[in-house]
């Protein structure tokens, strides 16, 4: 390198360094900057100032607590104000997992290392030592650093595309600890009940899909759940990239999560048949991540340090324990549940779960799993704890004056007493109570086993901070004794009390009693589980809007969408055409019995014949429906499958003998099974598709494609990379593009991202043999994992 160059290098390094230093600053409201010379200007000032590291109240607050050791606490509070390294996670089911793996350990642990010494790092990216086969990785570069340094430009433009196309998923260390300790299995029925913006979501389908047999679909499923519709969305798009048909997203408040219980009497009355696979929805697991004050995310939300006060954890405290009995009464006896925040408040945590243990008895109990994931360091959860309101402190329920006892409930303390029950009306000795000075106020000391719960320390592994408890349910739930407190609803919550978790990021407002109606109706088999009344309807159906009302409404061009009840809601339909079905069947040669159609396909129009898009879903979801249609349609589905066709527009489109183009989604799913309309081409064309997008027939590398590509029927095709032109057996390391066959070319229905992915694997092993064809070490460099979800990774032009 000349001598200039080295220069440059060192000034980039030093610009590196600064950075890495300021990297939380935020703009100043009133800041103006001036680009004139006029003297006469006010003084210029800087457009940005450091972000506030300080909260007294929050230093205060956790020292009292004693969440870490005194000898501790500079480190933590250090490290707390240091900015959140960047953390993601490899998609074990990509089909470029293991190449996207040697390329993080062979390229970029050497490349950038340079800079991670400059910053005064040891390592710049290394595994995550406790997560399994090293697929979660650290970078000791926070995300605003890989962002604005040129340096790391490589190594971010890498993940920007990994991630787009799903071969990564960009995650908070700690976020990636809940489904490891879930223990999923592919026949699972799982519910994430707070799941937006979808990180667990896409490791929970990871989970059931790598467990799965290589070429068949999970007989499990993951129903996806989130309040907020605009978060929702954003649920979906995240998860589209798994290519999954084995998942519902829905879009309720989660304390209300419908059981979807099929009344019997009621199903015979209505000629609803008794022997559907499932009467109702219960799951095998359940996530309950729920919105807490997310104090554990302040390295990666700095603004949470001029926001935080005591009053945010008591606030949700309530709503965390509804939403958990309503997790654990969906969950089936013998399942699992995850109760998680990103809080390291006692209140939102250790309380919480106390308060579950108390209401659940025996039916339900505390994991100790001190023995899984031995590389990740986790203390014990808190067995003593303190409440603090408006500026007091208080160690039991029966310190805390009338007036206060709207907003401090008394399942917040350790103990989870009241006062008579603390007094007793006796002097008898409670053991839950620690001997005290004169001077000082007794404290409480729960006498469940808390410890079996898990923290997770920032300053421990260069993290954020995490709670974790993993529940058992060993029997069904008791009935109720104490009936809901209406007095509870009438605490008045402080206005940060609703501060969205980074975790969860999920804002709700409760009807506690309401939401324990819910709960104790589910529990007692006397009453109906039914959140709204049941409709006559056959599977297939979906209820719509009532004519007679928009009967008034001549004018409105557009009705607004409903399903069953839920308005803006496109209805969930069946597809039952049979002309639709059997058309795309003998288009693209796929068989019944290989790859049933019937009864797998849904639409989101009850018009199938004007309808877009066909959605292709697994056994498990399409049971789940059933039984959703039968009880009236409880659920508010916003997604649904996977796109596996969609109409094509094109004026072309309409002249060929299926107007349905396979989705680039629904690819992997159904590439095993398609026998007609394949294309299998050398990688010379391959690449000059990727390259130019369309391709005339003349002008294939290959003379004899030209031929090949016009024998096919107009309209959609397969073109899959082989090593000659002879049919291959599809697995999980074929790479194939959806294209459209037009009348003298062939063009690729794929995004840009896809087709630069794929170029940029083929870059790093250029083929040897002659004429284009791959040769075996390129072959082989192309891995995967299960052909149902880690196929061919193409996706649709808008």
């Amino acid at each position: 390198m000349g001598r200039g160059g080295r220069h440059r290098g060192r000034s980039q390094r030093k610009d590196f360094k600064e950075n890495r230093e300021n990297v939380w600053k935020r703009s100043k409201s009133d800041t103006t900057v001036d680009g004139s010379d006029n003297a006469a200007a006010p003084e210029q000032k800087p457009t940005w100032e450091p972000i506030i590291t300080v909260n007294p109240n929050f230093e205060e607050y956790y020292k009292e607590q004693g969440v870490v050791k005194a000898e501790e606490w500079d480190l933590f509070m250090e490290i707390l104000r240091k900015p959140l390294p960047a953390a993601f996670r490899v998609n074990s089911n990509g089909q470029f997992c293991d190449e996207i793996i040697s390329i993080l350990e062979n390229d970029f642990m050497k490349s950038l290392q340079a800079e991670a010494i400059e910053g005064g790092e040891l390592e710049a990216i290394k595994p995550l030592p406790w997560y399994p086969k090293n697929l979660a990785w650290h970078s000791n570069f926070s995300r605003k650093e890989i962002r604005k340094n040129q340096t790391l430009e490589k190594f971010h433009e890498f993940l920007k595309l990994e991630n787009e196309v799903g071969n990564i998923t960009r995650q908070e260390a700690v976020s990636m600890v809940p489904p490891l300790f879930l223990d999923v299995h592919p026949d699972h029925f799982v519910l994430d009940m707070c799941a937006a913006p979808g990180s667990k979501t896409f490791q929970l389908l990871e989970i059931i899909h790598e467990a799965s047999e290589p070429g068949s679909l999970p007989k499990g499923l993951v129903v996806a759940n989130d309040v907020d519709f605009k978060r929702s969305n954003l649920l979906i798009h995240q998860t589209k990239r798994m290519c999954t048909s084995n998942l519902i997203v829905t879009n309720h408040e989660g304390q209300q999560f419908p059981g979807c219980r099929l009344n019997k009497s009621r199903a015979s009355e209505k000629g609803i048949s008794e022997s559907m696979p499932i009467n109702q929805l219960a799951f095998d697991r359940v996530l309950c991540d729920v919105p807490c004050s997310g104090d554990g995310t302040l390295r990666k939300a700095p603004d949470i340090w001029r926001k935080w006060n005591s009053g945010m954890g008591n606030g949700l405290h309530s709503l965390q324990i509804i939403l958990a009995m309503r997790g654990l009464s969906l969950l089936k006896v013998g399942g699992k549940m995850i109760y998680s925040t990103c809080s390291m408040n006692p209140v939102e945590d250790e309380a919480v779960v106390a308060e579950i243990l108390r209401r659940c008895g025996d039916s339900v109990e505390l994991l100790d799993v001190s023995d899984k994931l031995p590389e990740l360091i986790r203390r014990p959860g808190l067995k003593k704890w303190k409440v603090r309101d408006k500026g007091g402190w208080f160690t039991s329920y029966k310190d805390v004056p009338q007036n206060r006892r709207g907003g401090v409930l008394v399942s917040m303390f350790p103990s989870g007493k009241n006062i008579k029950d603390l007094t007793n009306g006796s002097e008898e000795t409670d053991n839950t109570v620690v001997d005290a000075t004169p001077d000082e106020a007794a404290e409480e000391v729960s006498d469940l086993p808390l410890e079996r719960c898990m923290r997770i320390m920032p300053h421990d592994q260069n993290t954020g901070a995490f709670f974790i408890a993993v529940l058992h349910k060993v029997s069904p739930l008791p009935e109720f004794q104490e009936k809901p407190n209406p007095k509870r609803n009438s605490s008045a919550k402080p206005a940060d009390s609703t501060e969205k978790s980074p975790s969860t990021e999920a804002v709700v407002t409760v009807d506690e009693s309401a939401a324990e109606k819910v709960i104790e109706a589910d529990l007692n088999n006397e009453k109906d589980d039914s959140l709204e009344p049941e409709k006559k309807i056959t599977e297939g159906e979906s209820i719509t809007e009532d004519k007679g009302a928009n009967s008034s409404n001549v004018g409105d061009k557009r009705k607004v969408p409903m399903q069953g009840k839920w308005k803006g809601f496109d209805p969930v339909v069946f597809v039952k055409d049979e002309t639709v079905i059997n058309g795309i069947k003998e288009f693209y040669g796929i068989k019944d019995e290989s790859f049933p159609l019937h009864g797998h396909l849904v639409a989101r129009n009850n018009d199938t014949s004007s309808v877009k898009r066909i959605y292709y879903v697994s056994k498990s979801v399409k049971e789940v429906l059933q039984l959703n249609f039968a009880v009236g349609q409880q659920l508010k589905i916003a997604s649904v499958g996977l796109k596996m066709f969609e109409r094509q527009s094109a004026k072309e489109g309409s002249s060929t003998l299926c107007p349905f183009r396979i989705s680039s989604e629904g690819l992997p799913v159904i590439l095993p099974y398609i026998t007609k309309q394949v294309l299998y081409t050398p990688m010379a064309d391959f690449k000059l598709l990727l390259q130019d997008k369309s391709i005339k027939f003349m002008d294939f590398v290959n003379p004899q494609l030209a031929q090949k590509a016009s024998d096919l029927v107009m309209g959609s095709c397969v073109v899959i990379l082989s090593d000659g032109e002879e049919p291959v057996k599809v697995d999980a390391s074929t790479i194939a593009i959806s294209c459209w066959r037009g009348k003298a070319s062939l063009a690729v229905m794929a995004t840009a991202a896809d087709c630069q992915e794929l170029l940029e694997r083929f870059a790093e092993k250029t083929p040897k043999t002659e004429g284009g064809s791959v040769n075996e070490s390129n072959g082989d460099s192309v891995n995967g994992s299960n052909g149902d979800s880690g196929g061919p990774q193409a996706m649709e032009t808008a």
